[in-house]
């Protein structure tokens, strides 16, 4: 993985007196080209002290290269270096929490034993009981199979763990959403659907994350018929609600119809299905999908079901070259594949005020410094370019209006409706080539979302958390 700007490290190190007051720590450093962000006695001492420094460094290799500088100076060793992303994982991110006082026997009593039987027996009589007086209403599982993590791969259950703990860590952050991981130690399509069956009296919505295509959409298809709560596949609809949201705004800033343009998209994996379904829903007319066997077309005869149903309603014209050759012309390039697959010439020879999307995570199918050069606007997957396109900015909101009103179907409705709610916080005002989608952090977004689900499921039953 790139590391970058986000490699942080904090070096533990035995100093003395003299050589912390010297200065030599931070000098010497700071000429390894670390960026220093702080410095800590850990433990005060007479002869020796116990000095923690933080830095940005630009890999292991580089943090290596800081420790031998640093042994290097007489009065100096350093014990450990330990990186930063490391620490806050170290015991898991989240945990439980009690929302009720357990004081003395009379709390104890209420709720535990004797009291939690009258409760039993209520949802017993009622089942729909459950949803007020468990956490049921308010949780949701995420549900992962370790299988395509990131950009990782099928790297297991057990590794994607770090992953759906952040995504839950995220759903309480964004929407007060208590959410679990869920890592299932099995990649089998009816193994899993029955699973997550036999949990789901437990949950208020399940989130499927991070599950390889084709069998994430059986998977999703499935769970839709046999439960009743909500699925939602954030691989898929939750991408697809983001990028809708960011070729709204782009079409306006760019002054051409939504409807009309002409979208070129590298990826018909989960991501890329669920993009170009959404957005031929939300009205676009003219898209060509390709996968890593060229255009997906009528005249090919290696595509899956869901490849195949796509090639009937995109690619009209049967284009059969390259997606090189495809984007001439063209107004929109979206890429959810995989990195380095096009370059600033290739986006020179679309039309006027190209709109580039490119979001193969961590390296993107162009590279966008290059690409703003060329193109009139430009998004990524990162952090660290203007216009990231992040999930966050539609999960927390959609599961939060979900459960407060209790729909149970994610229609595609519901998802363009939470799509222009996420579009419409950014104001006419701040709408710039840099800033088309608003910022993970702004708070009133997920409450834009949930009361837009709200209205577009025509449920309006809401509980109180």
């Amino acid at each position: 993985m790139t590391q970058g700007s986000s490699y942080s490290i904090v070096i533990r190190m035995h100093v003395t007196p003299e050589v912390h007051a010297s200065g030599a720590i931070l000098t010497a450093v700071s000429e390894t080209g670390a960026v220093i962000t702080g410095l800590d006695i850990s433990e005060p001492g007479h002869d020796m002290t116990v000095v923690d420094l933080s830095a940005m460094a630009r890999d292991p290799q580089h943090a290596e290269e800081i420790r031998i500088v640093l042994n290097a100076i007489e009065g100096c060793s350093v014990d450990k270096i330990s990186d930063s992303v490391f620490l806050i994982h170290l015991g898991g991110k989240i945990g439980i929490s009690l929302k009720v006082p357990l004081r003395n026997r009379t709390d104890l009593a209420r709720a535990y034993t004797p009291g939690v039987a009258r409760v039993c027996m209520a949802i017993a009589e009622n089942p729909a009981d459950a949803r007020n007086l468990t956490i049921k209403r308010n949780t949701v599982a995420v549900v992962s199979d370790g299988s395509a993590v990131l950009g990782l791969g099928n790297i297991g259950p057990e590794a994607a763990m770090p992953v759906m703990e952040g995504k839950a860590a995220l759903f309480k952050k964004f929407a007060d959403v208590d959410a679990w991981p869920i890592c299932l130690d099995t990649q089998d399509v009816d193994e899993i659907v029955r699973t997550v069956e036999l949990i789901a009296p437990g949950f208020g919505g399940i989130n499927l994350e991070d599950i390889s295509a084709p069998r994430c959409f059986e998977i999703e298809k499935q769970l839709r018929k046999k439960l009743n709560i909500p699925v939602f596949h954030d691989d898929q609809h939750g991408t697809a609600v983001v990028v809708l949201a960011a070729l709204i705004n782009a079409s306006k800033l760019v002054n051409k119809d939504f409807a009309n343009l002409n979208v070129v998209m590298s990826g018909a994996g989960a991501a890329g299905a669920a993009v170009a379904e959404l957005l031929m829903f939300a009205g676009l007319k003219n898209i060509m999908l390709f996968d890593s066997r060229g255009a997906v077309s009528t005249k090919r005869n290696d595509l899956d079901p869901s490849k195949a149903d796509l090639a009937m309603r995109t690619n009209l014209g049967c284009f059969e070259g390259t997606i090189k050759e495809a984007l001439a012309g063209a107004d929109v390039f979206i890429g959810v594949s995989q990195p380095n697959l096009i370059d600033a010439q290739d986006i020179a020879t679309m039309a006027d005020d190209p709109i580039v999307f490119a979001l193969s995570n961590p390296d993107p199918e162009v590279n966008p410094v290059e690409a703003a050069k060329v193109a009139k606007v430009v998004a990524t997957g990162r952090s660290d370019y203007p216009n990231q396109i992040n999930n966050v900015l539609a999960f927390p909101g959609i599961f939060r209006g979900l459960l407060d009103s209790g729909a149970v179907n994610i229609t595609q409705e519901v998802l363009v409706a939470s799509a222009e709610a996420i579009a419409k916080c950014v104001t006419p005002e701040a709408l710039s080539p840099v800033y088309i989608v608003p910022s993970v952090f702004d708070t009133s977004v997920a409450i834009a979302v949930a009361e837009a689900v709200i209205a577009a499921s025509g449920n309006t039953r809401s509980v109180e958390r």
